[in-house]
């Protein structure tokens, strides 16, 4: 095989699997989300095992003796940053330089009083804050007065919540795209969320319309050079939105892991995309963020009983490659924010040897630079691994 007829990537949000050297300068010192989640219980994730998960390091619950049927390392995030564009971009070849502004102490009054003047109503919030904790404490004033609840959070985002019989949805995505257009130069935030809600005081439900507006990607890029060389990308999840649709042939929405998965098993088995490309996002927004160690385990256990179907449908000419964008330890309570971590690198195909240590990659542009010279270009960034797979 000279290469690969298609390749899969699956990026698990938020699935670090321990602290990079740095952390402790991004206040990230002794953080592991996969291995303090593999301590809270026993945990059945005999797929990952059967990859190598357990060979990359010792994982609690996560058999180390199996001998692995892929090949695993870890990827180093090299761009400065823990968050979802910087880590994607960095996949795609993009280096972030100097990190996205953050507002620990909310934005200032004259991004607030511009986007109030824009959108015509006063706002709620502009504190950093967990998403449905400030849905709780404002909603109910959100109710009587109409203002957007406006709130950010370690990461670079400006998020506007709205109750759906109060804002109409395409009214608050109207307001993201003011946002996003005033958000430039030293306020040029990496992604403006539209956080949708329903419910009555006291119960109140984020829905699943929410969308990203995320600041585009510099050129060229992995999907941007997909495109030109006539390759096709299917985008299951938020993957459309993070790279502003950019190379994307097709894309799907997903409302959850268990749809996201479902929706990558179908691209595989119906869809002549040359990539599929899905992002799972509960990992991070349902359990990371929420410090909820039961779900995040829970949601591993799902995502590995998924993968084992994943893995019996794959074409023998298929690369399944299963990363992550960077860390959100769900034990460490000194914050809700991402967390500077390595992530995972696994690659399987029906056709290679199997059991290849990958090592510690020095950058996650490692991964899209072997997507890359599988279809036969290059990134300007990143070592591709493709031969050692292929060998």
């Amino acid at each position: 095989m000279s290469s690969f007829g298609r390749i899969i990537t699956i990026v698990l949000d938020s699935v670090g699997i321990g602290a990079m050297p740095d952390a402790a300068e991004w206040g990230d010192a002794g953080t592991d989300t996969l291995g303090h989640v593999c301590q809270y219980r026993p945990l059945t994730l005999s797929n990952l095992g059967r990859l190598g998960l357990g060979a990359i390091r010792p994982l609690s619950n996560v058999s180390p003796n199996v001998t692995p049927i892929g090949s695993y390392g870890k990827m180093a995030l090299a761009s400065k940053g823990k968050d979802t564009t910087a880590g994607h971009w960095e996949m795609a070849g993009i280096l972030t330089e100097v990190a996205f502004p953050t507002y620990p102490q909310g934005f200032p009054r004259y991004l607030i009083e511009a986007f109030e003047k824009a959108i015509g109503r006063k706002t709620l919030g502009n504190i950093p804050a967990s998403g449905t904790e400030i849905i709780k404490d404002l909603g109910e004033e959100h109710l009587r007065t109409g203002s957007p609840i406006v709130y950010t959070s370690g990461d670079s985002v400006f998020q506007i919540a709205t109750h759906e019989e109060v804002i109409p949805v395409a009214e608050l995505y109207r307001m993201c795209e003011i946002a996003r257009n005033l958000l430039v130069g030293k306020d040029r935030v990496a992604r403006v969320i539209a956080r949708p809600f329903i419910g009555k005081p006291g119960n109140f439900t984020r829905t699943e319309r929410r969308h990203d507006y995320a600041i585009d990607p510099p050129r060229p890029m992995l999907l941007d050079l997909m495109a030109e060389k006539g390759r096709t990308v299917y985008a299951v999840g938020k993957i459309f939105d993070i790279y502003s649709g950019r190379g994307i042939s097709e894309h799907v929405k997903m409302k959850n892991n268990t749809e996201g998965m479902e929706r990558t098993l179908d691209a595989v088995q119906s869809k002549a995309a040359d990539m599929i490309f899905t992002n799972l996002v509960d990992f991070d927004m349902l359990y990371g963020h929420r410090r909820d160690v039961a779900g995040y385990a829970n949601a591993l256990e799902e995502f590995d009983r998924q993968l084992g179907q994943l893995m019996e449908v794959i074409r023998p000419d298929d690369l399944l490659m299963i990363t992550a964008d960077h860390g959100c330890d769900p034990t460490y309570m000194k914050t809700t924010d991402h967390t500077r971590e390595y992530v995972p690198l696994l690659a399987y195909s029906k056709t290679s040897r199997g059991n290849l240590d990958l090592g510690t990659r020095p950058t996650l542009s490692d991964l899209g630079q072997t997507v890359a010279e599988n279809f036969g270009f290059a990134l300007t960034r990143g070592t591709s691994f493709l031969q050692s797979l292929l060998s």
